[in-house]
């Protein structure tokens, strides 16, 4: 999106258009509602705007809910927001700490900016980007408490600032087909600037959820966030931000439901041992959180193997922060045993698990051209150093 295209967008017309469409539902009907748009007057300009606009809607839903229809993005943006559920936990923070006077430095879009003003905190929220800085001002419209300022973070005065929070550009410049920048000094703003901030200031800093765990500073407290299944960030808080003996949390949020193990430090492993009745495959946030050892403790269980994320144990457990599986018996590795042993058991439907081996799990599933109509879990994996075919099935 280009500056005239947002113009028109943000014109009278053109949010009486967009609110006026139907809910998007595919590619299918996207001719159709071009060619009815475009037979009563409207430019193909403002067509497409309005309908990527749909498209975006739709798919933010994941994220923001209902808030989604009411809201404005780019691509690039949304790609990178904070969904809702996270970022009022965010906001949370800022509160918990007494902080009332927010800056939200490459706001983006304006996710976590809307979740701090919920709150009644006033923020300020920053973009050096002028058409996301002029979407995140519309999205953040109905909040008296924030302000939008289109300016580098780097040259925004925080004299009156008690608390900042960073979401650094980690994708190539633009709002549509960006690459993800794999080096921090790269960031906009740079890791360097964030870091240098947080000296004697409460500073939150969002990154990617695989950031290099020898660039986290000893003063920090590191929360890896999985929602639904699925690490979406790691936050890292200094200051007044961060809490007393935590530098180390996993955060598990499950719809409306969250759960946190906390540490001071990375754990130590469990002992590792046989294989027992059941196997645990611990959230991905613990597992990068390098809590895999208290989880193992807490499930009374054992390491299957060094280097490997599995937990084993004899007796069933249930916790938010892994997935429990009842093993039922060993298959053969080779895969055309495998396949065998597969049919003769009539399993049709066959999720596959892997830690510790290549393999690749979709295309095993395909080659196994299993049709049978029994459902199961296959769990390839080495145990006792020797590569393992575990049948089992969810508890």
């Amino acid at each position: 999106m280009d500056r005239s295209e947002l113009v028109e967008l943000l014109s009278p017309e053109g949010l009486r258009l967009l609110d006026s469409l139907p809910p998007y539902r595919s590619e299918k009907d996207v001719l159709a509602m071009v060619t009815a748009l475009r037979k009563q007057g409207h430019s193909p300009g403002l067509v497409a705007a309005v309908l990527t606009q749909a498209k975006l809607r739709k798919k933010a839903a994941g994220k923001f809910g209902e808030f989604a229809s009411r809201m404005l993005f780019t691509e690039a943006g949304l790609e990178q927001a904070t969904r809702l559920a996270v970022a009022a936990r965010h906001a949370g923070r800022f509160r918990a700490a007494g902080l009332t006077r927010i800056a939200d430095l490459g706001c983006g879009i304006g996710g976590d900016a809307l979740a701090i003003a919920a709150l009644d905190l006033e923020v300020t929220a920053v973009d050096a980007d002028e058409v996301t800085a002029a979407i995140a001002a519309f999205n953040l419209a109905p909040f008296p408490s924030a302000t939008v300022e289109h300016r580098r973070a780097e040259d925004v005065s925080l004299r009156s600032i008690d608390g900042v929070f960073l979401d650094p550009a980690r994708r190539t410049a633009g709002h549509t087909d960006t690459d993800r920048l794999t080096d921090p000094d790269d960031y906009t703003p740079s890791l360097g600037f964030a870091y240098e901030l947080a000296t004697g200031r409460s500073v939150g800093l969002k990154l990617g959820p695989g950031f290099d765990r020898d660039l986290i500073p000893s003063t920090a407290e590191a929360q890896w966030v999985s929602a639904d299944g699925q690490v979406v960030e790691l936050g890292l808080w200094f200051g007044a931000l961060a809490r007393s003996g935590v530098r180390r949390s996993a955060l598990v949020l499950r719809g409306d439901d969250a759960h946190e193990l906390t540490a001071e430090a990375d754990s130590e492993d469990a002992e590792t041992g046989g294989l027992g009745e059941y196997l645990y495959e611990p959230d991905g946030a613990v597992i990068r959180a390098r809590l895999i050892g208290d989880l193992a403790r807490r499930l009374d269980g054992r390491m299957l193997g060094d280097g490997i994320a599995y937990i084993t144990a004899d007796e069933a457990s249930e916790s938010p922060f892994a997935a429990g599986f009842r093993i039922l018996e060993s298959l053969p590795f080779a895969e055309k045993d495998l396949k065998k042993a597969l049919r003769a058991r009539g399993i049709g439907t066959l999720e596959i698990k892997k830690r510790g081996v290549d393999v690749d799990p979709a295309a095993l599933r395909t080659r196994l051209k299993l049709s049978g109509d029994r459902p199961a879990t296959l769990i390839l994996t080495r145990v006792g150093g020797k590569h393992t075919a575990l049948l089992a099935e969810r508890l």
